[in-house]
This record gives C-alpha cells, sequence and structure tokens, in this order.
C-alpha cells in the first residue's frame, strides 16, 4: 500500500498539471488528496468520457493530465478513448480501478463481468496498460514505463488500480461552492429530512401499483431496508440510466404511475436524460431527485450540485411541473396532487447513512424477474438463477 502523495508528487514532477475523474471507494484517497492540495488542479466530471475529454483538452493546451475511475465506468469512456485520443493522438495517464477481481474480495453484482474482462478492454482499444504500484519502490518505474509510451506514440497509457492499493487520506476540504443563479425557487432551506425520511414520504403517497426505480447505491438499500415490494426495482451499476428506464416502463405501460428515485451524482452523469424525457412527456411519470450534494455512495465526495437550479433545466427540458421539496410532507403532496407528468421533485436531503444498511437479499436477474412479473402477471418468464 502506497501514499497518495507519494505517487501524486512523482505524477506532479513528471508535468502532470490536471486531474479528473469520476468517483470509486478505491480512488477516494487521491481525490481527497487533490482537492486537499492547492496547487493540484482537479475537475469533478460527470462522467468517464467527460473525464477523458477534459483530461485531452487539457492535454491539447499543454497540460498533461490524468482521468481517473472505476471500471465499471470505462464503457463511457470508450468512444472518445477510441475516436478523440487514438484518433488525434492526445497522451493521458488513465487510472481504472478493477472492482470485481477475478479471484478478488467480494464485490458488488455489477462488477463481475467487468472485472473480468478490464484488460481485455484496454487490450481491445490497443491502450496499454499495468498494474498502479502497491510499494513506494514501485512507483518510479511504474510511471516510466508510463512516460516511455506517452512520450513515444502520443496516446494513452493505464494504470490498473487493485483493493488496497492505496492508504486513506481523510479529506480537510471539498469543492469549491460556487453560487446559484438567482433563479425563482432554487434555494431552499438547510436540508432537514434524511433520505430515509424522503423515501418514507414516496412510499406512502406510492400505490401498490406503482413502478418505483431506484438509483444504484444507498438510495435502492434504504429503500429495501423500509420496505420490499415486487414494484421496486433496486438498481446497481448503469448510474444515471434511472430516468430513462423510467421512461422506458412509463411509455409502454401509459396507465400505469412511474416513480423513479434519482441522485443529483446519478443525475449529472447523464442530463441528456432530462430532455428525452421532457420531449416526450410521459404523464404518468414522477421523477424524485433526491439531492445531498456528494456522491454518498463512494465515500461522500462532493458533488456540483451547489451550483445548480436543477428545477428550472428540468423546465427548460420541457418537465411541466417542477417543484423543491424541503420536507416529507411537501413532497407527499407534490407525488399525490393531480396533473399531469412528467413531474420533477428535487428533494434536498442531509448527507448520512443509517447504520448496518442491508442490501437487497435477491440476485439480480431474480429481481429484475419478480419486477416483470410485476408489471406483468401474465408474464409467465422462469426465474433466473444468475
Amino acid at each position: 500500500m502506497i501514499a497518495a502523495d507519494a505517487f501524486l508528487e512523482q505524477t506532479r514532477v513528471r508535468g502532470f498539471g490536471l486531474y479528473t475523474g469520476v468517483p470509486c471507494s478505491y480512488l477516494k484517497p487521491f481525490i481527497n488528496y487533490c482537492l486537499d492540495d492547492p496547487e493540484i488542479h482537479y475537475v469533478a466530471a460527470a462522467n468517464e468520457g467527460d473525464a477523458v475529454a477534459v483530461a485531452a483538452g487539457a492535454e491539447l493546451a499543454g497540460t498533461p493530465a490524468v482521468a481517473m475511475f472505476q471500471n465499471s465506468g470505462l464503457g463511457n469512456a470508450v468512444n472518445p478513448l477510441t475516436s478523440l485520443t487514438w484518433t488525434f493522438r492526445i497522451p493521458l495517464l488513465l487510472i481504472v480501478t478493477l472492482r470485481g477481481a477475478p479471484q478478488g474480495p467480494a464485490d458488488e453484482p455489477q462488477h463481475r463481468l467487468m472485472g473480468k474482462i478490464t484488460g481485455e478492454m484496454l487490450n481491445a482499444m490497443q491502450i496499454p496498460w499495468s498494474w498502479f504500484p502497491r510499494e513506494a519502490a514501485e512507483i518510479e518505474p511504474t510511471l516510466e514505463a508510463a512516460m516511455r509510451h506517452l512520450q513515444g506514440a502520443s496516446r494513452p497509457y493505464a494504470l490498473i488500480m487493485r483493493q488496497g492499493s492505496v492508504a486513506p487520506w481523510p479529506l480537510r476540504s471539498g469543492l469549491p461552492r460556487r453560487p446559484r443563479q438567482a433563479v425563482p425557487d432554487a434555494l431552499s432551506p438547510v436540508p432537514a429530512a434524511t433520505r430515509g425520511e424522503m423515501l418514507g414520504a414516496v412510499l406512502e403517497a406510492a400505490g401498490d401499483d406503482d413502478a418505483i426505480v431506484a438509483t444504484t447505491g444507498y438510495t435502492g438499500r434504504e429503500l429495501y431496508a423500509l420496505a420490499d415490494r415486487p414494484g421496486h426495482f433496486y438498481m446497481t451499476g448503469s448510474m444515471g440510466c434511472a430516468a430513462s428506464i423510467g421512461l422506458g416502463i412509463a411509455t409502454a405501460q401509459p396507465d400505469r404511475r412511474v416513480v423513479v428515485l434519482d441522485g443529483d451524482g446519478a443525475l449529472l452523469m447523464r442530463l441528456g436524460a432530462l430532455a428525452t424525457v421532457g420531449y416526450y412527456r410521459p404523464a404518468n411519470l414522477r421523477h424524485v431527485l433526491l439531492d445531498n450534494g456528494v456522491h454518498e455512495s463512494t465515500g461522500g465526495q462532493a458533488t456540483v450540485s451547489p451550483s445548480l437550479d436543477f428545477c428550472a433545466m428540468a423546465r427548460a427540458c420541457g418537465y411541466p411541473r417542477a417543484l423543491t421539496a424541503a420536507d416529507p410532507v411537501t413532497l407527499i403532496n407534490a407525488l399525490e396532487a393531480p396533473g399531469t407528468g412528467p413531474l420533477f421533485v428535487r428533494a434536498a436531503i442531509r448527507r448520512g447513512v443509517p447504520d448496518d444498511l442491508p442490501r437487497p437479499q435477491q440476485k439480480p436477474a431474480r429481481l429484475a424477474a419478480r419486477f416483470r412479473r410485476h408489471l406483468d402477471p401474465a408474464h409467465a418468464g422462469t426465474t433466473a438463477s444468475a
């Protein structure tokens, strides 16, 4: 295990001046160190493809850059890695964490396949890679090998980081807060409600026939802890896709109310979904954003949420109704109020997670089969065992 500063200082002396990425618990010490060091320029990207593009722009402008993210998001980066950095010969140092490592520690089901094929994907993209150093003596030779490729081929080089490679680094600062634009109802009081209280409000307002799609991470786990129903779909992975899944369900079954439980970090990853939902405007869709300003499921790194007016964005994208709920009662009233959708509700919540939060016991395939039967009782499909 190495210290975050030992590696980052070695990249800095080799000219790397900008760091960008998407949080992963393995990367938490790196991101915390970058945020704490006023001389390091760190850009919190909304998704992995954006991180590659930000790093590419910095390199084109004369500043070598590092892009780092979880392997489960490597797919989001495939397009710019194959059509931008390869085509224009833009050298970037990539740090890709290895979740779901074969013969590694137990991990979430969404990492199982990617854990097996991370190296193969990099090979297919013609991106040479090596293991991220775990000992201080390995840092310099690892970076020298990377620099030879970056300078010689002018194309990306990747380091695959396994669990426990970097020692913890406690965060002493955070993303600088930027003021919102002055838009009516953008501001709300300091959040008083917890995620669990807001989820309880959703359950109180939801009917037995409703379909509830919960974004990946603590949202799905807390919903499961409060109540497990056949109409609940607890996402694992596919971060940012909750609204699009909800749109598909709402379009296929226009007579069923669909409630999407989103997170600020997840929504920021795929903001284009707002425009798609706003264009098709399914009357039966209710989109609830649980906004606490951090990527809580990966360690509490800040998002850029505090500078945004999500309700104004939803209205601009075509949502006929958008409002902020600072308490559970307001959320219940919004969900129960008559009117056609899609409805967008930004539910401001406090940070924090209950102790000993359980995980859904069903395997993902069984959960999907149960959800299908809820949506279509006539659906006989076999119960998957995978």
